[in-house]
């Protein structure tokens, strides 16, 4: 059986009709000091059952302890992961801001093998960057959900680059 995840990415355009994007950092020491191909989009597993835009919604109320803002949200479609996960991602544009990121948690036996378990944010942080930046912080799997957001952007004559 395929897993399925559900995410939302949030753009925006400067005053230089650049855009930007909202990507998280993962959490946990994994992740811990690397930039390069540690950041995602907020995202998380749904259920064969679930509205994908539904589970979006919450993954993201979940990861950056914000609710998902009120915006016009469209599908940029299903991205086929290098596990062989799927995930479906839905875009708004919208300039959201939050004081903070407040993630929910997950356990890990930290250091492996220790016997001690500790909690970590799911996202660390969270922020806006323009797409150069994204496309060298995003995860390899994410990448093409730029391209379509891109592609989107230039056909509808808001893009040029």
């Amino acid at each position: 059986m395929v897993v399925r995840s559900a995410g939302i990415l949030l753009y925006r355009l400067t005053d230089a009709s650049e855009p930007q994007v909202w990507i998280a950092h993962m959490g946990g020491p994994f992740w811990e000091g690397r930039q390069t191909a540690a950041w995602s989009i907020p995202k998380g597993e749904y259920e064969p059952d679930e509205d994908p835009f539904a589970a979006a919604r919450r993954e993201f109320t979940e990861e950056i302890g914000a609710p998902a803002p009120d915006a016009r949200y469209t599908s940029l479609g299903e991205f086929r992961q290098p596990s062989g996960k799927v995930v479906t991602v839905f875009a708004a544009e919208t300039d959201f801001a939050v004081d903070r990121v407040a993630s929910n948690t997950f356990q890990l036996e930290w250091p492996k093998g220790s016997g001690v378990v500790k909690e970590f944010p799911e996202i660390d942080d969270a922020r806006w960057v323009g797409l150069t930046e994204a496309r060298g912080k995003l995860v390899k799997g994410q990448l093409p959900v730029l391209d379509v957001l891109t592609e989107r952007l230039r056909a509808e004559g808001r893009f040029d680059a």
